[in-house]
C-alpha cells in the first residue's frame, strides 16, 4: 500500500492553490451552518441536538482539506453530496428559515464539491499521464 498523494501546501506553488482555498472555506462554512443549524437556528424539535451530530463527518475531513492531502479531498467530496441532497430536499419540503438555510446548505456543499473537485483533477491528469508513460 503507498502513502496517499500530498499536494504542495503553497498556495503560489500551484495554479489552483485557489481551489484549495475554497474547498477549504466552503466546508468551514458548511460545518459551521450545520451545526448552527440543528442547536439553534431551526432544529427540527426544540432541544433535540443530535441531528447536529451530521457536522461530524465533515469535521473529520476538516484537518486533511487544511493539508490539501488528495485522498481527504477525494472522499471528502463524495460525502459532501449527501449533504447537497439533504439541502435540496430540504430547501423544497421546508418552510421560511428551515429552507433557506437548506439552500444554504445544498450551495455551501455544490462549491465544496467543484472547489475540491477542480483541485484534485490536475494531479489526476498527470498522475494518468505518468501511469501510460510507464507503461510505454
Amino acid at each position: 500500500m503507498t502513502a496517499p498523494i500530498k499536494a504542495p501546501v503553497a498556495s503560489g506553488s500551484r495554479p489552483n492553490g485557489a481551489f484549495a482555498i475554497g474547498a477549504l472555506a466552503s466546508l468551514a462554512a458548511l460545518i459551521v451552518l450545520a451545526l448552527a443549524w440543528e442547536l439553534w437556528l431551526a432544529p427540527l424539535r426544540p432541544g433535540a441536538w443530535a441531528l447536529a451530530l451530521k457536522a461530524l463527518p465533515l469535521a473529520c475531513a476538516l484537518p486533511g482539506v487544511a493539508r490539501r492531502n488528495l485522498y481527504t479531498l477525494q472522499w471528502a467530496s463524495m460525502l459532501v453530496l449527501l449533504y447537497l441532497a439533504e439541502g435540496i430536499v430540504r430547501g423544497m419540503t421546508d418552510a421560511r428559515l428551515p429552507a433557506s438555510l437548506g439552500w444554504l446548505e445544498a450551495l455551501l456543499a455544490l462549491a465544496f464539491f467543484v472547489c475540491a473537485l477542480a483541485y484534485v483533477a490536475p494531479f489526476k491528469r498527470a498522475a494518468r499521464l505518468n501511469a501510460r508513460a510507464k507503461k510505454s
